[in-house]
């Protein structure tokens, strides 16, 4: 097919940008105007891949990125990622002289680091920081006011360094019981309330705080989980404000097809044993590719009809039944519609007994990502940097 001009194998995902820019434009207009959206794109963007979400959402009302690693960081400076890059985890303080070439914002949390990152700036360079506050989340972050203001002051001795922000993570506001979420933010406002100076910004919603809580918006949020169009939690579905849209599917073709006879079995361990003739066809995913084991059973879509995964799935193929016999080349779509039929992140999260989160971060890079902007899929391997320069 025409798209696949840079892979060989009938499998691949698609994501759709027109949705992550709807999103975006929907928490926008959601926010007061002086609230600042950070697009959180670490994990390539939550599976859905790193340069083209992170241009996208800039485009659509985001004005800062976030990702996990520096490493993160840096791929996206190679790829032409202008905007201010915030680094949510820990980095070492050795390599503050690498985060001040490329222009990335750190995490601090440790007063211990600033002591030794002050030993490793170089001449005149400069970083962004911001504080991290642990205010329940019990992941990284100051514990205290005193720490916190101890950091601040090293921070303040050093010009190099720049107080820019301070921020905390709820660990429970996508669900329905507010305490926790409320002991947290009041922890949140009376430790910076003990700051000497505010930073230019202060954030501690995620997505789910994002559409529930006004009164946690402070000046910026960071929009996660939202942004690919997935719900916070289940729990919350019901409290949000507009409509999001999904915007990761994946895909495959029948590589084979055959008729199995009563007995006949399929895929290791013969698991499965045919009940009665019945077409089996054979596409080319498996769990190498995320699509993993404890998916066996799950439906996919064929023909605008759902058909069961059958047998155990193996590391790049696994087998389906048919309603029918259908061609090889038959088009089948494991998440997003086919026809009038849907099979959501959610659904493939609830058959492994996880979060939606956690599906398209372990689609595997080998399955290639297509893009669909202004309503068409079009290939961006070879001409990211020319369309997607920020």
């Amino acid at each position: 097919m025409e798209e696949q001009g840079y892979f060989y194998r009938d499998t691949w995902a698609e994501v759709d940008l027109d949705y992550i820019a709807e999103n975006v434009k929907s928490v926008r207009s959601h926010l007061p105007q002086d609230v600042t959206i950070i697009a959180v794109v670490k994990a390539n963007a939550y599976g859905h891949g790193d340069v083209q979400v992170a241009q996208t959402a800039l485009e659509a009302g985001a004005s800062y990125l976030a990702v996990a690693f520096m490493d993160e960081a840096i791929a996206l400076r190679n790829k032409g990622i202008k905007a201010p890059i915030l680094v949510l985890g820990a980095s070492r303080p050795e390599d503050v002289e690498v985060a001040a070439k490329f222009a990335i914002t750190l995490t601090v949390f440790q007063k211990e680091w600033v002591q030794e990152a002050r030993k490793h700036l170089e001449g005149n360079q400069s970083i962004s920081v911001h504080i991290k506050l642990d205010t329940g989340m019990g992941r990284i972050g100051i514990r205290n006011a005193e720490e916190l203001i101890s950091i601040h002051q090293l921070i303040a001795e050093d010009e190099r360094f720049q107080f820019e922000g301070v921020y905390t993570h709820f660990a429970t506001a996508d669900e329905l019981d507010q305490t926790y979420f409320q002991q947290q933010l009041e922890i949140f406002e009376k430790m910076i309330a003990a700051l000497p100076n505010r930073p230019k910004y202060i954030h501690s919603s995620n997505s789910a705080a994002a559409l529930r809580f006004p009164k946690a918006y402070f000046n910026a949020v960071r929009i996660g989980i939202a942004m690919y169009g997935l719900t916070p939690s289940l729990e919350m579905e019901q409290e949000i404000p507009f409509t999001l849209k999904e915007a990761f599917s994946l895909n495959s073709r029948l590589v084979h097809v055959k008729k199995l006879e009563k007995g006949d079995k399929v895929s290791y361990g013969a698991t499965y044993e045919s009940e009665e003739e019945e077409w089996i066809g054979t596409i080319p995913i498996g769990y190498a590719d995320g699509w993993i084991r404890r998916l066996q059973g799950q439906e996919v879509l064929v023909a605008g009809e759902r058909s069961p995964i059958v047998g155990r799935i193996c590391m790049d193929q696994c087998m389906i039944r048919l309603p029918r016999y259908l061609p090889i080349g038959t088009t089948v779509t494991l998440i997003g519609t086919q026809e009038n039929q849907f099979i959501s992140v959610n659904e493939v999260a609830k058959k492994l007994e996880t979060i939606n989160y956690e599906v398209p971060c372990i689609i595997a890079n080998r399955v290639p990502r297509l893009y669909k902007k202004n309503g068409k899929v079009v290939d961006l391997k070879n001409d990211l940097l020319n369309n997607y320069q920020a």
